[in-house]
């Protein structure tokens, strides 16, 4: 049975506004919030999938949920979003909604890679410079960005990815600092391979990294104690963070690319003409 994490409702809530929500790190995000007695607004594309987990949070932790289907690729979503949001009192923003192009950097379409910028690095910026000054105005409240141990240094067959993953962290560790003397918490999760319906897409089970493979709800809950504890940043897992303590980024890089490789290549291997 997933165990629970309780945040601060009075702090946080009443109301919270999660992306990517639907599955993964995000539905646990979600979860936990919701048993936290904290309203939900929950964004991702799928709207069958953001009704039947309101649903299921709202009937059984008596909170209230607004869906919010939304394809944060496209430029206008944020906007969107923050007027689909603007009559409610939203006390936590988890910008959490991200995706990976994985392959070589130059197989990839101009306009499909800034979709992917787009989404884990613009709208991330665009979300936080939305609600902050709220949260600013409430003296309370907090923002949990998501990034990746892949924003730590360079991933070869997922250039893009990690740049932009990088953005997030650098933005939320100096917005840590601006927004920390006035009451709100800022905090950056950065997951390692985390089992969720990405790296399912990716067959990651396959790799030397399938044995690492963190479970969702453990991931979400790291990020939502150190939110609690006001930290700038955390690593989930002890496994991902005596990696990046033992290992330089040059060996990340390496060791991290070939990865990526292997998998790229049995994805084209499946995707191929017969």
């Amino acid at each position: 049975m997933n165990r629970s994490i309780r945040i601060d409702a009075r702090q946080f809530g009443p109301w919270a506004l999660v992306t990517g929500a639907s599955s993964g790190i995000g539905r646990e995000f979600a979860r936990h919030l919701a048993e936290s007695g904290i309203n939900l607004v929950l964004a991702a594309r799928r709207a069958d999938l953001l009704d039947k987990l309101g649903k299921e949070l709202a009937d059984r932790h008596d909170i209230q949920y607004r869906p919010a289907p939304i394809d944060l690729t496209d430029r206008d979503a944020p906007a969107d979003l923050a007027d689909a949001t603007a009559d409610l009192d939203i006390g936590l923003l988890v910008s959490n909604a991200g995706d990976m192009l994985l392959g070589e950097f130059l197989t990839h379409d101009h306009d499909a890679l800034l979709r992917e910028l787009q989404l884990n690095a613009t709208a991330h910026l665009s979300l936080t410079r939305h609600f902050a000054p709220r949260l600013l105005q409430r003296a309370r409240g907090g923002i949990l960005l998501v990034s990746s141990m892949a924003g730590l240094q360079g991933v070869p067959y997922a250039a893009n990815y990690s740049a932009a993953k990088a953005y997030v962290l650098v933005l939320g560790e100096a917005v840590h600092r601006e927004l920390a003397p006035h009451g709100v918490h800022v905090t950056v999760l950065v997951p390692g391979a985390t089992r969720t319906p990405m790296t399912a897409r990716f067959d990651v089970d396959s790799t030397p990294m399938g044995r690492l493979l963190m479970p969702a709800d453990a991931c979400a809950r790291e990020g939502l104690a150190a939110l609690s504890a006001n930290r700038a940043t955390r690593i989930s897992g002890r496994t991902n963070r005596a990696t990046i303590t033992l290992t330089t980024r040059a060996v990340r890089t390496r060791m991290f690319g070939a990865m990526n490789k292997s998998m790229a290549s049995r994805a084209e291997q499946h995707t191929a003409p017969a």
